[in-house]
């Protein structure tokens, strides 16, 4: 089946180029995490590299053990791991891990010879990090490793509930939580190292949030964290692709799909685009989106099947092996992955990380 998805370096680097505007004081990360949203780990890792990135960002450590296999030797940090997590290997290959507790940082202290550790803690956001008394015992852990000799503290971080609403009064709070719990560390006698909150969004909109690093993410892949915040200065890197696997003439009153959720009010001609929630396709778009062919939007008529969808091309002419644009940088006319969460109600986010199945990547500007 030939459906690609087109990535493009050149303006993955140019996007984090354009990005480093906003925060020219402040290092970068560019966060590679769930295969680099979408777009393939390992190349968009060097890329990020290539375009001066300072830090690499993931989440799991077997990502993080994945780009060292891999050959990344730079600054990398890790920050999602379970009991028994493998903090020896990710310390014997120089990657900085993450504390959320007492507990997560004693086993990271036992794992090695003094590693590289930042502190979470918990500004607001009630997912991971350390809150309340949790974190005054992480650092008064963290003191007594760090005099032992047993870790280094190299980072203090935490993460934003609301940086894409940059009005939210929630922001206000979560930065105060954070620089009291800066304070807290450096009382404790510990360097805070690198002090980092703002991701893609804040980044954008929040400079007061940007202390030493920034940890861009969805933006350096060129889309808005938010409708509500735009980032001219960036374009998609990501074009999905396709052709037609079957053109045919219908009749007004033909059904089409499972449940028969469009019926055709005259006469026209459909294309089946052989890409499904097999791929990642929202099926909660059914009856909702549009791709691009010809030069035009045409709608998806019915319901997303497993393996295909089904579009109406209306009177235009089409034959078997025509392109298909699914979604792209807009350029074109075509949909974006914006209109594509608008149409399956959710973040363009999840449009372009859940996409899994039987793509093949193509990468434009390797180097």
């Amino acid at each position: 089946m030939n459906a690609d998805l087109l990535v493009d370096l050149d303006q993955y680097r140019a996007n984090l180029a354009a990005l480093r505007t906003y925060a020219p004081s402040a290092l970068q990360m560019a966060v590679v995490k769930a295969n680099a949203y979408g777009h393939g780990m390992v190349p968009m890792a060097r890329a990020a590299r290539q375009g001066g990135a300072d830090w690499l960002g993931v989440a799991t450590p077997a990502e993080a053990l994945e780009l060292r296999a891999a050959g990344d030797r730079g600054p990398l940090l890790c920050w999602l791991a379970v009991p028994g997590a493998p903090f020896a290997e990710l310390i014997d290959a120089d990657v900085e891990v993450t504390a959320s507790g007492v507990d997560q940082l004693q086993a990271i202290a036992a794992a090695g010879d003094r590693p590289r550790v930042q502190l979470k803690v918990d500004t607001g956001l009630s997912r991971n990090g350390a809150f309340g008394p949790q974190w005054d015992d992480l650092v008064a852990a963290a003191a007594r490793l760090q005099e032992a000799g047993s870790i280094e503290v190299t980072g203090i971080w935490s993460h934003f509930a609301s940086a894409d609403e940059p009005e939210n009064p929630s922001n206000d709070h979560q930065e105060s939580v954070f620089r009291a719990a800066v304070d807290q560390l450096a009382a404790a006698g510990v360097d805070p190292g690198l002090r980092h909150l703002a991701n893609s969004a804040a980044a954008v909109t929040r400079p007061s949030s940007h202390f030493d690093l920034v940890r861009m993410g969805i933006a350096a892949y060129g889309i808005d964290p938010d409708p509500a915040v735009h980032v001219p200065e960036v374009r998609p890197v990501l074009t999905a692709r396709t052709v037609l696997a079957n053109v045919k003439r219908v009749p007004a009153g033909a059904s089409v799909s499972y449940g028969w959720r469009w019926t055709a009010d005259r006469e026209t001609t459909l294309g089946l685009v052989p890409v499904g929630y097999g791929e990642g396709i929202h099926r909660t778009a059914s009856n909702r989106a549009e791709v691009g062919f010809d030069g035009n939007r045409v709608p998806v008529r019915g319901t997303i099947c497993m393996d295909q969808l089904v579009v109406d091309l209306g009177d235009q002419p089409a034959r078997i092996g025509d392109p298909v644009t699914v979604f792209g940088p807009g350029d074109d006319g075509e949909p974006t992955a914006q209109d594509w969460a608008d149409a399956a109600g959710t973040i363009a986010y999840e449009i372009v990380t859940r996409l899994a199945g039987r793509w093949s990547r193509t990468y434009r500007g390797e180097r």
